[in-house]
């Protein structure tokens, strides 16, 4: 019987050879570097304490000039972009064989064009802040949306990740995005085109596909896709619109799949929970689910009810059918 160190060496030697074979996942060559992770991650905290000084922020010590603060974030965040920008342009196919000089170049450019959308950037924050506060009455505060609201963060990173995409950054908007995706439940592909005034409530389990359009003021509530129709046609439906477009002031409640690249929800509408979409829906449409059953079963006895019918008990016609048939709750 082989010694747990023989065993060891031994297991070593297997890995190490497997490495020799020309696996995607390995990429051990030191001349293909790919963006560093944990450092784009660290410039999503930095970038959280530009977009809302005082509120992410270092409470070490005391901060006595805040613009030389700030001024000091915003160089270090820069610093950091452009050094992990210049790593991800290489899989640009037309910049894989160019020189060191023209990937700095390229890399600082694009990160400059970045820093100048932060104003417009945070006047589009600051809406979804009012959207989210006005439009939810269990917010108490703004302060609690920006701190404690997972729609709202992955709204943030969403805005700043698409600006990257944007500019032709690769690899680097979607490590963003799914970072948010793993910190909340929400998937927001940074290609997705999002207006002002935008409130995700709840927020586990949406979707939001890469050629989503959503206009202003729109709300959605858990669990919603917006998704596209089919993938299986793979990489050659790369630059094919698949996802639908959601126009102004419209609400989605939740569990509810809207799908297709030629989709439509017309401005004004309501979407109520649990509906499958995959057709246009003109503009003041509300769209439910009204003949649902409820089946219950108990000692071998099966009693089935429509939702309607449930209806003529006020009490559950106010607590769970009168959202369904008009869209009214929260």
């Amino acid at each position: 019987m082989k010694s747990m160190e023989r065993e060891i060496q031994d297991v070593i030697g297997e890995i190490t050879a497997d490495y020799q074979l020309k696996r995607e996942i390995n990429r051990m060559d030191e001349f293909f570097n790919q963006p560093d992770k944990e450092a784009i991650l660290d410039i999503i905290n930095k970038l959280m304490r530009i977009m809302y000084p005082g509120y992410y922020r270092d409470k070490a010590y005391k901060i006595y000039n805040t613009g030389n603060h700030q001024a000091m974030m915003i160089e270090d965040v820069s610093y950091r972009l452009i050094k992990q920008i210049a790593i991800a342009l290489r899989y640009r196919p037309e910049l894989k064989e160019a020189g060191d000089a023209e990937i700095r170049a390229e890399a600082t450019e694009i990160t400059l064009k970045f820093l100048h959308t932060f104003p417009r950037i945070r006047e589009y924050l600051e809406s979804d802040l009012q959207a989210a506060y006005d439009g939810d009455p269990a917010a108490y505060y703004k302060e609690e949306v920006i701190l404690a609201y997972p729609g709202f963060f992955a709204i943030t990173v969403s805005r700043l990740a698409h600006e990257l995409f944007l500019l032709n950054v690769p690899m680097i908007p979607r490590i963003m995005t799914e970072h948010a995706h793993s910190m909340t439940g929400i998937d927001i592909h940074p290609g997705a085109s999002i207006g002002k005034r935008f409130f995700i409530d709840h927020g586990t389990g949406i979707v939001v596909g890469e050629t989503t359009i959503i206009g202003n003021d729109v709300k959605i509530y858990q669990g919603v896709t917006l998704g596209a129709l089919s993938t299986r046609g793979g990489q050659k439906l790369r630059t094919v619109r698949r996802h639908p477009t959601i126009e102004d002031n419209v609400t989605i409640y939740a569990g509810a799949s809207i799908l297709g690249g030629e989709t439509v929800i017309g401005h004004d509408s309501v979407i109520g929970s649990n509906v499958f979409i995959t057709r246009s829906v003109r503009p003041g449409t509300r769209v439910s689910i009204r003949s649902q059953e409820l089946r219950y079963q108990s000692d071998g006895e099966e009693e089935v009810l429509r939702a309607d019918e449930l209806a003529q008990d006020s009490r559950c016609y106010y607590s769970c059918c009168r959202g369904v048939e008009t869209g009214d709750y929260q």
